[in-house]
């Protein structure tokens, strides 16, 4: 069988269609021309971005809301190296991805020619595969390997590199079929074993998280949770994987989790953690669960054999992807669950007392409320609103008092990227125009990737942002008070007119100083997101001294001062 001679380029984008892409993000450049040729008469939507950083995020997200590898172009050198925050976040995050890098041609490599990076050396650690296509007669093999690696086994990023000379040169060769994702799934003496040990725990406990879920595996979960009267955590930013309004739902395990919950993990007899890694945030610094070994029972269901018992050395390790054993989990006969029966109700009680209005709002002191933000959100929002951020202090009001819906209602890094919150909502908004959008963001954090806001009034993503303006980094600010009180050296912001800045783009812009200016401004903005397609901005202006629901940046210096002088 004969096949049409094609350029690499075209033999690219006719490998995406394969594979079923619909949507690519990326900032263009010279390297891949050919490239972007044959994107202009593909049925592929190529959203450009502002930065190759907000590019990868937006493609990290589509990864995270759709369960398909986000698709991520940028240019040699700069961009590559720009667009490395992407890959780190989805490799951390275990998220599909698949970023192209134009490269120097072959005649000029190694050569240390314009641009020039050995990208197999460079995103070595931080990709499941990194590997540099320099015949176009097999790009239609490499691409078909990069979708399998990338949503095989435990998710992840790819990176391909696409030498320029490559991609204008022709070949006559086949596509191949589309990719299928393959999963591990456990044995059914494993799922025996876990059967066993739950019937003879008296206090378990189960944790959510990571990748390959989807809204079946969700289901099943729930169904096995309910059969068991199992109280359920999700882990790190993986809050969406029950509804939080489940009865079994006990809260997020995380940073700045609730005392009282970390105190079940700890007391737990038995852990059955679906899916996470169990890194550093997820157990509070390795201390919600010894290493290497627990001194809970520990039941470990991973998708990577790789990542099993590379930490934690638990009793039943089970390599499996979420939506396998979770099938078989809902399947399984209950155990009698009275020893425990109880615990699910009072764990709830806790969880309702932990997101009540702090203490430091109580008195009505502070001019801007920010639980009530919060309550007015969700009051005035659907249940399936994505909300997105980054890394910073003000991602707590989301962790702890918003409640997410069902999957996929959250999208947050766990690797603690800051700039993440505004690409991921303008890239959620884009691939799902029908839902609402909202945006936590600090005022640090925006600026990092806010010119994106251009993307969405380019692209219509009518998202809402809210941006937490106390004029400083908090997070570092917080650490500095606690370890050099009083000291403070870097961490001073002065910021523009968020407002302003948003109207300046094409947006609508606010600015919000007291608590019951919110509502009616997030009613605008929601008429002007929804009606005209365009972003809007809410700028909260507020005290940096409420640095956490719990406590004050003056009260962590006070402690921190007695401490050193006691």
């Amino acid at each position: 069988m004969t096949h049409p001679s094609r350029t690499g380029g075209q033999i690219l984008v006719d490998a995406l269609h394969v594979h079923g892409v619909d949507t690519a993000f990326g900032v263009p450049g010279e390297s891949y021309l050919d490239v972007l040729d044959a994107l202009h008469d593909s049925q592929i939507r190529f959203v450009i971005n502002r930065q190759e950083g907000g590019a990868a995020f937006m493609a990290e997200a589509y990864g995270k809301l759709t369960g398909k590898p986000g698709i991520c172009f940028v240019t040699r050198g700069p961009g590559a190296t720009n667009a490395s925050i992407g890959v780190h976040t989805a490799y951390q995050d275990s998220t599909p991805m698949i970023l192209f890098i134009g490269q120097v041609g072959n005649d000029f490599v190694d050569r240390e020619a314009f641009q020039e990076i050995d990208y197999r050396r460079m995103f070595g650690q931080m990709a499941k595969w990194v590997a540099q296509i320099d015949r176009a007669d097999r790009i239609p093999e490499y691409i078909a390997r990069a979708f399998q690696i990338a949503t095989s086994g435990r998710p992840g990023p790819v990176v391909l590199a696409l030498p320029e000379d490559m991609l204008v040169s022709k070949a006559e060769v086949a596509d191949t079929r589309c990719h299928t994702p393959v999963q591990a799934a456990p044995a059914a003496s494993q799922i025996a074993a876990l059967r066993a040990m739950l019937a003879e725990a008296q206090r378990p406990l189960v944790l959510l998280g990571g990748g390959t879920w989807n809204a079946q595996a969700c289901a099943d979960l729930a169904k096995f949770a309910v059969a068991n009267a199992l109280p359920v955590g999700c882990t790190f930013r993986f809050q969406d994987l029950i509804d939080n309004a489940h009865p079994n739902y006990i809260g997020d395990v995380g940073i700045g989790i609730n005392p009282k919950l970390a105190a079940r993990v700890k007391e737990a007899d038995l852990v059955i953690a679906i899916g996470p890694r169990l890194g550093e945030m997820t157990t509070s610094g390795y201390s919600l669960l010894d290493s290497p070994l627990p001194k809970q029972r520990l039941v470990h269901i991973h998708p990577d054999p790789e990542e099993l018992g590379s930490v934690y050395q638990a009793e039943l390790m089970i390599a499996s992807g979420a939506p396998q054993a979770c099938a078989m989990l809902a399947a399984m006969e209950p155990v009698d669950a009275g020893a425990w029966r109880h615990t699910v109700e009072e764990a709830r009680a806790e969880l309702a007392a932990w997101q009540a209005q702090p203490p430091v709002f109580k008195d009505g002191q502070a001019p801007l409320d920010l639980w009530q933000v919060v309550q007015d959100l969700q009051a005035a929002l659907p249940a399936d609103t994505i909300v997105t951020n980054g890394a910073g202090n003000y991602a707590s009001w989301a962790h702890r008092f918003w409640r997410y819906g069902a999957m996929r209602t959250q999208l947050a890094p766990t690797n603690g990227a800051m700039g993440y919150g505004v690409p991921s909502g303008v890239a959620a908004k884009i691939v799902e125009p029908g839902r609402t959008v909202v945006t936590f963001a600090g005022d640090g954090e925006f600026m990092m990737t806010g010119q994106e806001l251009a993307t969405a009034v380019q692209y219509g993503a009518g998202v809402i942002i809210i941006v937490f303006n106390n004029s400083m980094f908090g997070t570092i600010r917080m650490h500095q008070e606690k370890t050099y009180p009083g000291r403070v050296s870097g961490t001073t912001l002065h910021n523009p007119d968020f407002a302003a800045l948003a109207r300046a783009y094409g947006g609508h812009g606010e600015i919000v100083e007291r608590t019951l200016e919110f509502a009616p401004a997030l009613a605008r903005a929601l008429e002007h997101a929804n009606g005209k397609g365009l972003p809007a901005l809410i700028e909260l202006r507020y005290d940096g001294n409420l640095i956490t629901p719990n406590a004050t940046l003056d009260s962590m210096r006070k402690a921190a001062e007695a401490a050193k002088a006691g």
